[in-house]
C-alpha cells in the first residue's frame, strides 16, 4: 500500500525482486509493469510456464546474476544441460568444458566449447594453447593461423602432405596454407598446396616469386601455360639491365634454357679474357658454357628420340618404299630406322640452332683457347720451350677469342727460347702488322726485333719427325681435352 501511494520506480523494482524471490509471480509482474521493465515482464511470463519450482528459482537466480547458485540448483535437479546452456550464454566456456567432462552436453556443444576456448587463448596471443584447442575442434582455418604465428612451418606442411593430418583435396584452405608457406620461401610445400587446391596458376606464380624457374617452366609446360616464357624473358632482361649477369645465368639454368645460359656465360668469359687479369676464371666460365651446350644437345637428342616417326609414315603411299615396308610388316627394321632418323633429326636440329648463334659454337673453342693460353705459360716457366712453342702456334687459330697481341707475343718468346728464329721473326712481323697497336707500341716491337735479328739469323734448325709429333696439338688432342673437362665436371 505504501508503494502504491508513493509510486517511486526504485521501490517498485525492489518489490519485484522480493516477489521473485518468493515466486509471487502476480505481484512481481505488476511491479515490473509499474517500473516499465519489459524484460522483467517477459521473465515472469516465462516462469509461469514452468511447473517445477526449482527451475523457477534457478531462472530467478540467473536474472539476479547469482550464477553459481543457479548452477547448483540445476545440478541438484539433475539438469546439467540447463547449467551448460546457462554457462554457454554467459560465455564461460571453461566451466562448460568442465561440465561436459562430467558427462553432459553433446558433441556439437563440446566442439563449440573447444573453439571458444581456442579463441580465448588466441585473443591473448597464446598460440600454442589456442592451436591445441583448435586442433581438438578440427577448426583448421584457425589452426593454420596459430601454426603460422608459432612459425611451425613443419606443421603447416603436414596439413598438405601428412596423410593423417592433410586437408581434403580441393579445399580452399590449401591456398591459404600455400600463401603462408610461400611467404617464408618454402617453395616445394607451397607448390604442392596450390596443386592440391587445384590452383595451377597460383603454383606457377609461387615458383616465379621464389625464383624456382625450373619448376615453373615444368608446370607451365605440363598444364599449357604459355605466359611463363614471356615472364622469364622479362625477368632475365631486368637482371641483365642491372648488370646481374650471373644471376641471369642461374635463372636460365633453372629454367633449362641451356643455350641462353651458354651464350651469357661465354659473353662473361670473353669480358674476363679482355681484362687479361684472370685467365683461370675465363677458362672455368668457358667450361661452364660448354657444359650448358652439351646439356642442350643431349636434351634435344633425347626429345627427338622420344618422338620419332616410322618409315611407313615417311614413305608416300603407293611407292615401292611403302610397299616394301608393309611387306616386312614394320618389325625391328622399322623401329631401327625410326630411331636412326629421330637421332639424325635431333642432331640436325641441335646443329641448326647452334649455327644461329655463334656464341654457342664458341664455348668449346673458348675452353681450348684458354687451356692452350695457360698451358703455354706453364710450359715456358717449366723451360719446356718446344712444347710451349707448339701450344703458342696452335693458339693462332683462336685469335677471335684471344688477343692477337698476346698470341703472337707468346709465340715469339717461345720460338726465341727454342732457337726457332724463323718462327720468331714471323711472330714479330704479325705483331708489327696489327692495326690495333699504337705507334709507340709498334715502334717498340720493331726496335726489339732489330736487336734480336741483328744478333741471330732468322732461320730454323731441322727438327726430327719424331720430335715434331711429340707434344703436337692435334685434333685428337683437342678431342681428348674436351673429354677431360667433361669428366672433370661430371657428378661423382
Amino acid at each position: 500500500s505504501f508503494v502504491e501511494d508513493t509510486s517511486p520506480p526504485r521501490l517498485w523494482r525492489l518489490l519485484a525482486e522480493s516477489a521473485l524471490d518468493k515466486l509471487d509471480l502476480q505481484t512481481a509482474e505488476r511491479a515490473f509493469v509499474k517500473c516499465a521493465d519489459y524484460q522483467g515482464v517477459q521473465l515472469v511470463k516465462r516462469l509461469a510456464q514452468y511447473s517445477d519450482k526449482s527451475k523457477q528459482r534457478a531462472e530467478v537466480a540467473v536474472y539476479n546474476k547469482r550464477f553459481d547458485e543457479a548452477e547448483k540448483i540445476y545440478k541438484d535437479i539433475d539438469r546439467l544441460d540447463l547449467a551448460i546452456e546457462m554457462r554457454s550464454r554467459l560465455g564461460d566456456w571453461f566451466k562448460v568444458m568442465k561440465m561436459t567432462k562430467e558427462g553432459a552436453g553433446d558433441d556439437q556443444m563440446i566442439n563449440q566449447a573447444w573453439v571458444n576456448i581456442g579463441d580465448y587463448y588466441h585473443d591473448r596471443q597464446l598460440w600454442g594453447k589456442a592451436k591445441h584447442y583448435f586442433n581438438l575442434a578440427k577448426a583448421n582455418e584457425k589452426q593454420v593461423e596459430c601454426l603460422y604465428s608459432l612459425e611451425d612451418y613443419d606443421g603447416l606442411a603436414a596439413l598438405v602432405k601428412d596423410p593423417e593430418q592433410q586437408l581434403p583435396e580441393g579445399s580452399s584452405l590449401l591456398i591459404t596454407v600455400g600463401e603462408k608457406l610461400a611467404s617464408v620461401g618454402l617453395a616445394e610445400d607451397a607448390v604442392e598446396a596450390y596443386l592440391r587446391a587445384g590452383d595451377v596458376k597460383g603454383a606457377i606464380d609461387c615458383c616465379v616469386l621464389l625464383n624456382q624457374w625450373d619448376k615453373a617452366v615444368m608446370l607451365a609446360e605440363e598444364h599449357q601455360f604459355p605466359q611463363i616464357e614471356g615472364l622469364l624473358v622479362k625477368y632475365a632482361q631486368t637482371l641483365l639491365t642491372n648488370d646481374k649477369k650471373m644471376e641471369a645465368v642461374e635463372l636460365y639454368r633453372k629454367a633449362n634454357r641451356h643455350p641462353d645460359a651458354a651464350k651469357l656465360l661465354a659473353e662473361i668469359a670473353q669480358d674476363v679474357v679482355k681484362s687479361r687479369a684472370h685467365p683461370h676464371r675465363a677458362l672455368r666460365l668457358y667450361v661452364l658454357a660448354a657444359l650448358e651446350v652439351e646439356k642442350f644437345r643431349s636434351k634435344t637428342l633425347r626429345s627427338a628420340q622420344g618422338g620419332g616417326t616410322t618409315m611407313s609414315t615417311l614413305a608416300p603411299k603407293g611407292t615401292m618404299a611403302a610397299k616394301a615396308t608393309a611387306a616386312r610388316g614394320g618389325g625391328a627394321t622399322v623401329r631401327n630406322t625410326q630411331a636412326t632418323m629421330a637421332t639424325l633429326d635431333g642432331l640436325m636440329q641441335g646443329d641448326a640452332i647452334s649455327s644461329e648463334n655463334k656464341m654457342l659454337d664458341q664455348a668449346w673453342r673458348g675452353v681450348e683457347a684458354m687451356h692452350l693460353y695457360i698451358e703455354t705459360h706453364k710450359l715456358l716457366y717449366s723451360r719446356k720451350v718446344d712444347a710451349a712453342m707448339k701450344c703458342a702456334e696452335a693458339m693462332g687459330d683462336y685469335t677471335d677469342i684471344l688477343d692477337p697481341r698476346d698470341v703472337h707475343s707468346l709465340l715469339a718468346i717461345a720460338a726465341f727460347h727454342n732457337q726457332m728464329y724463323a718462327k720468331c721473326s714471323q711472330a714479330f712481323m704479325r705483331l708489327e702488322q696489327l692495326e690495333s697497336l699504337s705507334p709507340d707500341r709498334r715502334e717498340a716491337f720493331q726496335d726489339l726485333a732489330f736487336k734480336v735479328f741483328t744478333q741471330f739469323k732468322p732461320d730454323d734448325f731441322t727438327i726430327p719427325e719424331e720430335q715434331k709429333r711429340r707434344d703436337a696439338i692435334t685434333p685428337e688432342y683437342l678431342k681428348d681435352l674436351r673429354k677431360h673437362y667433361m669428366a672433370l665436371c661430371a657428378p661423382s
